[in-house]
C-alpha cells in the first residue's frame, strides 16, 4: 500500500524469504515495518509512546503468547534502529499532525481492529453503533491501516485496510482517533514521505 508496484511485486514474490531474513513471521511489530520500509528505501519517521516492548502487556491476552517469542528481537531492533538510520521519536502525535502529513504521503497506523469501521462497506458499523448505546469492554486486536486522505467538511478519514483488497474505507475522525489511541497500540504511527 505504500510500496511502488516494482517493490510490491518483489516483496510479494519473496515474502517468506524476506520475513525470515528480517526475523519475523506472522508477528509483525511497527519496528519491523520500519525495517521493511528502510529495505525498500522508503523515507519515513516512526513515532511511538513506548520504545521497545511495553512491560504492561504481559497480562494482555492479545500479547500474551507473542511477547515470549518476540520481546528480545523487538527490543534489539529498537536499540539498533539509530545505527540503521531508522528515525524513531518517543512521543504522542496529535490528530492534527497526522492529518497535515497526508499532504506529504500516507500514514501507517497501528489501530485496535475492533474499533475500526467503514461508512461505505459497513465493516464493523453495527458494532460501532451498538457500542454508543450499550457500552461494553473492548478487547485489543492489533491491526495496521494506511491512512490516505481526509475530508475536512465531513470530518472523515480515508484509509486502506489490508484485509480488503484495493478498497478505500471511510470512517469518522473521532472513531479513527479512538482506534489509534486504544490501549495496546502504543500510539504507533509511521509517517511515510513520497
Amino acid at each position: 500500500m505504500v510500496l511502488s508496484n516494482k517493490y510490491r511485486d518483489h516483496f510479494i514474490k519473496n515474502i517468506s524469504k524476506i520475513c525470515k531474513i528480517e526475523g519475523f513471521n506472522k508477528s509483525t511489530w511497527s519496528i519491523d515495518l520500519c525495517y521493511l520500509l528502510k529495505r525498500y528505501n522508503i523515507e519515513h519517521r516512526y513515532c511511538t509512546i513506548t520504545i521497545g516492548v511495553h512491560e504492561g502487556y504481559r497480562g494482555n491476552s492479545f500479547y500474551h503468547n507473542i511477547l515470549s517469542k518476540d520481546e528480545y528481537r523487538v527490543n534489539k531492533r529498537f536499540k539498533e534502529a539509530s545505527k540503521n538510520n531508522i528515525y524513531i521519536e518517543n512521543k504522542s502525535v496529535t490528530l492534527r499532525e497526522i492529518l497535515e502529513h497526508l499532504i506529504n504521503g500516507p500514514v501507517i497506523v497501528l489501530t485496535n481492529a475492533r474499533l475500526l469501521c467503514c461508512d461505505i462497506c459497513k465493516f464493523n458499523k453495527v458494532t460501532s453503533e451498538l457500542r454508543k448505546c450499550l457500552p461494553w469492554p473492548i478487547t485489543y486486536q492489533g491491526h495496521y491501516i494506511v491512512l490516505c486522505g481526509y475530508d475536512i467538511y465531513s470530518q472523515k478519514v480515508y484509509y486502506r485496510n489490508p484485509t480488503f483488497n484495493d478498497h478505500v474505507c471511510i470512517m469518522p475522525v473521532l472513531h479513527f482517533d479512538q482506534a489509534r489511541k486504544s490501549y495496546g497500540t502504543d500510539e504507533d504511527i509511521i509517517f511515510v514521505y513520497k
